[in-house]
């Protein structure tokens, strides 16, 4: 019997997650993946999904102007129940730790659905950093009854948790299996990340570094010592910054009050996932308060510095790729001159071990999923 599998995402990182999974899921026998999106991030998310050749069955297009987190919760709730309601699935998996996969592994619970959880176990072990993303995939852990952790440190904080051992698996991250299919078809096709030809060129000859921030934690004071610390190092006259800047209102502000007069600075719209692969071959590091570019500089081997207080990604801190720097601006200007003055310091960083996957994980992640479709794991 064909087992009917519910997927569903509604951010950009979760689409660029979960894309492989569907396919690794669409290739095997007996099982037909259903996709649901929520669209929480409508634009960014609509150019992943054409990237990755995905046709959701469900749109939600859920987002509202200043939606609340509760109003936004309670949306999810109604509209991803009554698609569970119609499809009667056999399975839902969702990835990660948004609004929409702790909302899709509740109605699935409400309804007593079997949950995978992709990228299961990260764990910052502060519940408002990241914030609210820690409770939402320490929920989601509550729920699932199959734990895709990408490392055995994400594996050790489920089983410190009192979780089944037969219910965790350790398959990588699937961001390794997207960053490797994108990077296979910019090779291909050169014209899909040509939108950057033109920062190339004028960038010339200088050193670039690639900047991303947008954490709520960071709102504020966090934000404005980021801010604060990239005009400083902008002073450097050997090198350029490319920031692709979140659409959020409240980044825009204080990076336009800082940036936006440096030449050095590029300050541009969003970046389509193909862009946003090259850009991170460009650069010589990354500056970021990103989950995702923690798990995909360093594959690239990039070293990444953390605009963070707190990491849910021990792993890239232990593997020596990731540095934590919070949001001092003395600690995130002292780590980048260093690294940019500093060659040895560099290459440490920069040829140190990926430890978040071969490119093979979503093909384990559809093969378990299989494997446990039907079985009750409560």
């Amino acid at each position: 019997m064909t087992q009917k599998i519910l997927v569903i995402f509604g951010t950009r990182p979760e689409a660029i997650k979960l894309f492989p999974v569907v396919h690794a899921l669409d290739a095997l026998d007996g099982v037909t993946p259903i996709v649901c999106v929520t669209a929480q991030h409508r634009e960014i998310l609509d150019q992943v999904l054409e990237i990755g050749k995905i046709v959701p069955d469900y749109d939600l297009d859920i987002m509202q102007p200043d939606q609340t987190l509760d109003a936004l919760t309670a949306r999810l709730l109604t509209k991803i129940g009554a698609v569970m309601d119609e499809v009667q699935p056999d399975r839902v998996i969702v990835q990660g730790d948004t609004a929409t996969a702790m909302v899709g592994a509740l109605a699935a619970y409400y309804r007593k659905i079997p949950v995978g959880h992709v990228e299961a176990g990260l764990r910052s072990y502060n519940i408002y950093h990241p914030w609210p993303e820690e409770v939402n995939r320490k929920m989601i852990g509550t729920i699932a009854d199959l734990h895709f952790a990408p490392t055995q440190t994400s594996a050790n904080a489920l089983l410190k948790e009192a979780v089944n051992p037969d219910h965790v698996h350790i398959t990588g991250n699937t961001v390794i299996d997207a960053l490797h299919w994108v990077t296979d078809l910019i090779a291909q096709k050169p014209e899909m990340a040509g939108g950057l030809d033109e920062l190339k060129a004028r960038f010339a000859g200088k050193r670039i570094i690639g900047v991303t921030s947008h954490r709520r934690e960071n709102f504020g004071g966090g934000l404005e010592n980021i801010a604060k610390a990239i005009a400083a190092i902008a002073k450097r006259d050997d090198v350029a910054l490319i920031f692709p800047v979140h659409p959020n209102p409240n980044v825009r502000k204080v990076m336009d009050a800082e940036l936006k007069d440096l030449d050095n600075v590029a300050m541009i719209e969003p970046l389509d996932y193909p862009h946003f692969v090259h850009l991170l071959s460009l650069v010589e590091l990354m500056l970021t308060d990103s989950g995702g570019v923690q798990e995909e500089a360093p594959a690239l081997g990039k070293p990444v510095l953390v605009m963070r207080e707190t990491t849910e990604r021990p792993e890239g801190v232990e593997a020596g790729t990731a540095k934590l720097v919070g949001t001092d601006y003395e600690t995130i200007v002292a780590n980048t001159t260093r690294l940019l003055d500093d060659k040895a310091e560099y290459d440490r960083m920069a040829r140190a071990h990926n430890p978040f996957g071969d490119g093979k994980s979503s093909k384990r992640i559809a093969q378990l999923a299989l494997n446990a479709a039907g079985k009750s794991a409560h």
